[in-house]
């Protein structure tokens, strides 16, 4: 993930950066700097929906708030995909091979 600011298509704007970010049980929620709440489902990323309550609470920001990361669950998620909605890119096979890493069997 580049950690410089990319610009959107329509208005050459930065994008906003992350500023906070909340796990439950079943959503990701991330305040972005220009005021807007993001909240998708938990479950369009296995690795946070799998990990354990501490490790969900246990994130970095990436490259001054384009991304976010997880280091027990190696999870990187940017701002720019959270903005278009795009769940993870993760294939079956790597995701079955990381639960399998972590005594879980689907």
């Amino acid at each position: 993930m580049s950690s410089s600011t990319k610009r959107t298509d329509a208005a050459s704007r930065p994008l906003p950066a992350a500023t906070t970010v909340v796990v439950s049980d079943d959503t990701l929620t991330v305040d972005l700097s220009d005021g807007r709440t993001l909240s998708v489902p938990l479950a369009w990323y296995p690795r946070l929906l799998y990990g354990s309550a501490a490790e969900r609470q246990h994130w970095q920001l990436i490259g001054q708030g384009v991304g976010i990361h997880w280091p027990e669950l190696d999870e990187d998620i940017s701002v720019e995909g959270l903005l278009a909605g795009q769940p993870s890119g993760e294939s079956q096979r790597s995701l079955k091979h990381w639960l399998e890493s972590r005594g879980i069997s689907l």
